[in-house]
């Protein structure tokens, strides 16, 4: 999951500035000394020092604005690599302290089975966050592996948006009257595990982040014949224009890593972006139409069948 990165070039790059720099020295040292006794028959040797030096100034010039990117990427990759470890820290801590909390309050007190039963069900929650965290981990390590052929399949989203939506719908506990789902019949050829990464990522972000009372619409559409076209659309804050493509970077969520209430890793719409690439298709973050919010829309390639009178995979 963290990339391990070879020093190869970055010391190869320092070398060979190393050595223009120590060249472009000593030839200009020349060129000094030949423009000294110019008048002694050395002009040509003069511009040929002179181009040459000024090659070199050019070659050093564009080492360090190359070095310069290598390290600013370095240094974002950092960044976002210490609140991945701020946010598997958080994530970690928070449920473990919650369930010990609870435990302990099971083994030394008298509580009413009624606390008893919502104890057990806290205690179930923070699992199941425990639960998605390892799987995020475990997700971003597998799919970078490129597919099989044996592991595609044709799957029909309108079988399949709703009953992932109803399961986050859940999960968060949004009423079944705030969520809109409007799938018509379509085709995707792709590994389920794929699939199903791809919009339960964004879904569960859109009631993540949704504003209270949430409001969560999800709508798929075939277009041009071979073009499904899902939006997940929600009511949140939005996201700001400048940092819709940074969101899709490994590791990268908005704000302090430490000071959020929303529990994540930044691993989700990574994967969500990887994914939709390697299927040939694109996501896209824009503003909701009237209103506050955000939409995710999603084109993938369909098969060009509606899949209306097949059964389910």
């Amino acid at each position: 999951m963290f990339e391990r990165r070879s020093l190869k070039w970055p010391i190869t790059l320092g070398v060979i500035m190393i050595v223009l720099i120590v060249a472009l020295t000593v030839g200009w040292i020349l060129l000094a000394v030949s423009g000294l006794i110019e008048g002694q028959g050395a002009a040509p040797l003069y511009w040929t020092l002179l181009t040459v030096g000024t090659t070199f100034l050019g070659l050093v010039l564009v080492g360090v604005v190359m070095y310069l990117a290598l390290s600013v990427k370095e240094i974002n990759l950092n960044r976002r690599q210490s609140n991945f470890m701020d946010a598997v820290t958080h994530e970690l801590k928070s449920p473990i302290a919650s369930l010990k909390l609870y435990l302990q309050t099971l083994h030394r007190q008298n509580v009413s089975e009624e606390e008893q039963a919502n104890f057990h069900r806290y205690m179930l929650e923070d699992v199941e966050r425990l639960d998605n965290l390892i799987n995020d981990l475990l997700d971003a390590a597998k799919f970078a592996k490129p597919a099989i052929d044996s592991e595609m399949e044709d799957l029909r989203l309108a079988e399949l948006l709703p009953d992932w939506v109803d399961e986050l719908r859940v999960r968060y506990r949004v009423p079944e009257q705030a969520v809109q789902v409007q799938v018509e019949p379509s085709v995707v050829r792709a590994r389920p595990m794929d699939l199903a990464l791809i919009f339960r990522n964004v879904i569960d972000n859109a009631f993540k982040y949704a504003s209270d009372p949430a409001r969560v619409e999800v709508v798929s559409r075939l277009e041009d014949g071979d073009r499904v076209v899902t939006l997940i659309k929600d009511n949140g804050a939005g996201i700001p224009r400048r940092m819709r493509q940074r969101i899709f970077q490994r590791f990268f969520r908005l704000g302090v890593e430490l000071q959020r209430e929303k529990p994540g890793t930044g691993l989700g719409l990574y994967i969500v972006d990887t994914l939709v690439r390697r299927m040939k298709g694109r996501v896209r973050v824009r503003d909701r139409d009237n209103g506050p919010g955000t939409i995710f829309e999603i084109t993938l390639r369909g098969t060009g069948d509606s899949g209306a009178d097949k059964a389910g995979p």
